[in-house]
């Protein structure tokens, strides 16, 4: 007689364990790596400090604690960033044409994995990179050419981010925020007149200026305009073209939305934590305290704090001209995220109903078999591991300058030393740069940058 209740004991408990397993197993797939705030904070301080090889080395020791497998896309762009502004060319572009390999892939095979990310959440998926993102990449990639002295290597480059562009449009028209970009024609126009495609100059050029009128409304980026003396090309001048990387890119952080509830309690709250750690412990707790909760995750920017707002050039201790901005990065990632956040939101929304459901339909089963303390238990359990789960996909290409900003200026042919001091919002001098044995050859295009992010 006491075989059946043991047998249904044993039965039961294997139960209870295997639906325990399957929770730690959805808790830690849910919690794949990425880098952390305060990890950005520390790499962008190095950048900051122009300390390149300790911010590459600190980048390649942390590969897989705030990487991991499905972050190796930005794993690759930091590398590439890092070193190109380290002045590391050849080994930047290697870590780019990694990236846009690996991006290329993933654009295509991420529907496949749809599934995961409205179970669990955006960080179950393979990070591919937002749109612009993936434009800029092309822009790195050009520059790494010019400064190895290949203009037609960075005519490609421009090519393909063009490529890129029509495709956005051809697939989504204007459903994206981020429709083109305004200074990616505008710099590949100069780079096809560098090799002589004047055609496609005139067309990139002409691209750029239509862009930059939907610039000035959307991102509040006027189109730049610079100004050349009318005998320039007559004396056989040659241009110098500086391009200014200044500022931070903003962090994607993680914030959430709890509502839970019982016979007696309703609440409400909302994150203002940036570390997912403690954020994921909040809302376990909150949850585990509270018979019923839905936790819904999403992601939005901060702004790391800079100083230098604009830029002067100087050629041999004489004024030649300011930088103007060409493309406002956090603008646009502002705005990128504010256009797709009802997606992400009813995605999250989504999310948070299928986990409830199966948590009540889990409760109901063990109340069936075992009793209300055992469904209740259930319940309480299943609320844990979903609000622990539910963490926003906060991974963005923050080694990212937050401005480009850019100077042309007619120079007499010959050797020159070009000074650049960086300015802060009331005008003061901040830092300055100089380089030495700039060479200006007659009716050719030199480019200089420089990386600020104080």
């Amino acid at each position: 007689m006491r075989a059946f209740p043991n047998r249904r004991w044993r039965d039961g408990s294997r139960s209870w364990i295997s639906a325990s397993v399957l929770g730690v197993i959805v808790l830690f797939s849910a919690c794949s790596t990425e880098p952390t705030t305060a990890y950005r904070d520390q790499l962008n301080h190095l950048i900051a400090l122009r300390e390149y090889p300790a911010a590459l080395k600190d980048v390649q020791d942390h590969k897989d604690s705030e990487y991991g497998s499905k972050s190796i896309v930005l794993y690759r762009l930091d590398e590439g960033t890092i070193l190109n502004n380290g002045n590391q060319y050849k080994e930047s572009d290697q870590k780019f044409a990694d990236a846009e390999h690996i991006m290329q892939d993933l654009y295509t095979k991420s529907i496949l994995q749809a599934g995961g990310m409205l179970l669990l959440n955006d960080t179950t998926m393979d990070y591919a990179g937002e749109p612009f993102e993936r434009v800029l990449l092309h822009v790195f990639r050009a520059m790494n050419w010019i400064f190895m002295g290949h203009p037609h290597g960075a005519a490609v480059e421009a090519n393909k981010a063009e490529f890129f562009l029509q495709q956005l449009h051809d697939h989504y028209g204007d459903k994206l925020g981020y429709k083109d970009d305004a200074f990616v024609r505008y710099l590949d126009a100069m780079l096809y007149a560098d090799i002589g495609d004047l055609n496609d100059a005139r067309i990139s050029l002409e691209a750029a200026k239509r862009a930059y009128l939907w610039y000035a409304s959307y991102y509040n980026t006027p189109q730049p305009e610079f100004h050349f003396p009318k005998n320039a090309r007559k004396e056989g001048d040659g241009e110098l073209v500086f391009i200014h990387y200044n500022g931070v890119a903003p962090i994607k952080i993680s914030k959430t939305i709890q509502v839970a509830w019982n016979q007696a309690v309703l609440a409400v709250q909302e994150s203002n934590d940036t570390s997912q750690d403690a954020q994921r412990a909040k809302n376990a707790l909150v949850a585990g305290f509270v018979g019923n909760a839905i936790t819904v995750a999403y992601p939005q920017y901060v702004q790391p704090q800079y100083h230098i707002v604009s830029s002067e050039v100087f050629v041999d201790s004489k004024p030649a001209g300011e930088t103007v901005l060409m493309e406002d990065v956090s603008a646009i990632a502002f705005k990128n995220l504010k256009n797709r956040m009802d997606m992400i939101m009813a995605r999250a929304i989504a999310r948070a109903a299928i986990k409830y459901i199966l948590a009540h339909a889990a409760s109901q089963a063990v109340s069936k078999q075992f009793g209300q303390g055992w469904g209740l238990l259930t319940q309480v359990g299943s609320n844990i591991i979903a609000a622990a789960t539910e963490v926003a996909d906060t991974r963005s290409w923050t080694t990212l300058p937050s401005q480009i900003r850019m100077a042309r200026i007619k120079v007499p042919p010959g050797v020159h030393t070009v000074r650049v001091d960086f300015k802060d919002q009331t005008g003061d001098v901040i830092e300055s740069h100089v380089f030495t044995d700039v060479r200006i050859k007659k009716f050719t295009r030199s480019y200089l940058a420089f990386r600020t992010a104080l």
